[in-house]
């Protein structure tokens, strides 16, 4: 084993020695990548609905202060917040950030697990000899991200069924 493995760079994460013969075989990069994507996908999705949401905290947080504004602008001020909380909602909603995030997290974590039963040679992978280690390793990891795509697919399906309905 002379090849390290980083799934991301961040400094906490330790270096996984791979296999020589995994290296540089379509099934461990496909692994790899996928991690990766995920990983920082969840991470985006994290981030704007953290922000969306703080976003919307301090404006309504903000209300009551406006009311100790002159009543003119205070009636502004509290109308365009209002209008920011409600379109910040809209956005979270339709970029789906708190739904991306968990299920990302989760195909992430689930790859992980993956990378961690195949360099243990644990799980499915006791037993193999390498070709077939390889082998089980993209089918587990195609198995892990179809299932990612169908649920994503069949969600923004309902999600748009949902707003068409209400559109009517």
């Amino acid at each position: 084993m002379t090849a390290l493995s980083k799934t991301n760079d961040k400094p906490d994460e330790l270096a996984v020695a791979v296999p020589d013969f995994a290296v540089n075989q379509p099934a461990w990069l496909r692994l790899e990548d996928q991690l990766r994507w995920y990983d920082d996908k969840s991470l985006h999705s994290q981030h704007w609905y953290k922000r969306m949401k703080l976003a919307q905290v301090a404006l309504a947080m903000l209300i009551p202060v406006m009311s100790l504004l002159p009543a003119d602008l205070a009636k502004w001020a509290a109308a365009v917040s209002g209008i920011a909380i409600a379109l910040l909602e809209a956005v979270q909603q339709m970029n789906q950030y708190s739904t991306l995030w968990v299920t990302y997290r989760s195909t992430a974590e689930r790859l992980k697990h993956e990378k961690f039963l195949f360099l243990s040679t644990a799980g499915p992978y006791r037993g193999l000899a390498e070709p077939e280690r390889l082998i089980q390793l993209a089918e587990r990891v195609e198995e892990h991200v179809s299932t990612e795509h169908a649920n994503w697919f069949n969600e923004t399906r309902r999600v748009a069924a949902a707003v068409k309905l209400e559109g009517k």
